[in-house]
């Protein structure tokens, strides 16, 4: 690397930063690491998704199996319309699918679902262990 190359970064960047940029390919390499907008969009509507405790909970119940509109509303103990809400905005993130049996509609995690389930849940059993060790 020349010294032309190093002054592109500026005087105040260190050299072994640098050095692990252009490692990476330089500033273009890590603009190709980057997920397309599709890909990024499709996140951040997930992660919306998941920013309600509600809709975690929902996530919860299902990740024991599919279960019809009328236990999830039971066991939450939502009105009807709260409850739609929050199914819509979970189906619409890709997390859950529902199908109809009958006159019942049956809800279920999707493969997404199932994937982001386990990490939340793993997230959550790391809080719950840090919590438990911090309180003696």
């Amino acid at each position: 690397m020349t010294s032309a190359d190093y002054e592109s970064y500026g005087d105040d960047v260190p050299r072994e930063i640098i050095e692990e940029i252009e490692a990476r390919g330089g500033i273009e390499g890590i603009k190709r690491s980057l997920p397309d907008d599709g890909c990024s969009e499709n996140q951040a509507v997930m992660h919306r998704a998941c920013t309600d405790p509600v809709r975690l909970k929902i996530l919860a119940l299902l990740s024991g199996g599919p279960l019809c509109v009328c236990a999830i509303k039971d066991a939450l103990e939502l009105p009807d319309s709260k409850l739609s809400y929050h199914l819509n905005v979970l189906k619409k993130a890709g997390l859950i699918s529902g199908r109809q049996k009958y006159r019942w509609i049956i809800y279920s995690l999707t493969e997404q679902g199932v994937i982001w389930n386990g990490c939340v849940c793993r997230s959550r059993d790391a809080v719950s262990g840090d919590n438990s060790s911090e309180g003696g």
